[in-house]
């Protein structure tokens, strides 16, 4: 079981490492829904699921506690189970994923975040840097569709310094597109940094840090 104060401890810790203006995201894959209420407690207020079916089990006992998001990656056919559910969806990289938020969305503006492959890796998810405009061209049309931003998961290192660049290099790509399409995808936020580099991810303009074993002592 997780201990409330110990929690408290690690997020006052990680707040001062991000300052006042990072949303600090705890990230639940392996926390047990009985845990829930203890994040809670240690004054978690934000919350991210990686798989659909988790985030329905959590929020059938615990959907009231907390803001939540879903941050694993979004597969088309599982659109329907998350669309309604949370605040953001923070992996989103394809058309059919779109299409599917258009076609379930009821109504509703949903809003994500545009998963970017900031290094271009084969294994990992995300549009390319150099395709995120034309991606946000052919989602246009789809009007319950907004993107708030953008989130990366950088290679894998082994100093969080090494990570530094591909954090920039998101910021600047926000900072270039941002201007262009505001009025239809306002691009403030960058979900970047996790549990090993959340703290560079904020020094390079990460709006929410997506932390789990560092903030639950694992």
């Amino acid at each position: 079981m997780l201990d409330p104060a110990a929690v408290a401890a690690n997020l006052a810790r990680i707040r001062e490492q991000v300052g006042p203006g990072v949303e600090i995201l705890a990230a639940t894959k392996y926390v047990d829904a009985d845990d829930l209420p203890a994040l809670r407690e240690a004054g978690i207020t934000l919350v991210g699921e990686n798989r659909s079916d988790a985030l329905a089990a959590k929020q059938a006992a615990h959907a009231d506690l907390f803001t939540w998001d879903f941050i694993g990656h979004v597969q088309s056919r599982k659109v329907r189970d998350i669309v309604g559910r949370v605040r953001l969806i923070h992996a989103v990289d394809s058309v059919s994923a779109c299409e599917q938020i258009e076609k379930r969305r009821e109504g509703a503006v949903v809003d994500c975040l545009l998963q970017v492959n900031v290094a271009s890796e084969d294994t990992k998810s995300g549009v390319a840097p150099g395709d995120v405009d034309a991606f946000l061209e052919e989602v246009t049309p789809l009007s319950g569709v907004r993107f708030r931003g953008l989130m990366t998961m950088p290679p894998a290192v082994g100093d969080p310094e090494e990570a530094r660049p591909w954090f920039a290099a998101l910021r600047e790509l926000r900072d270039r597109l941002a201007p262009a399409w505001t009025g239809r995808h306002e691009l403030t936020h960058l979900s970047m940094g996790t549990s090993q580099d959340y703290a560079v991810a904020a020094q390079e303009g990460a709006t929410i840090v997506r932390v789990g074993g560092v903030l639950y002592g694992r």
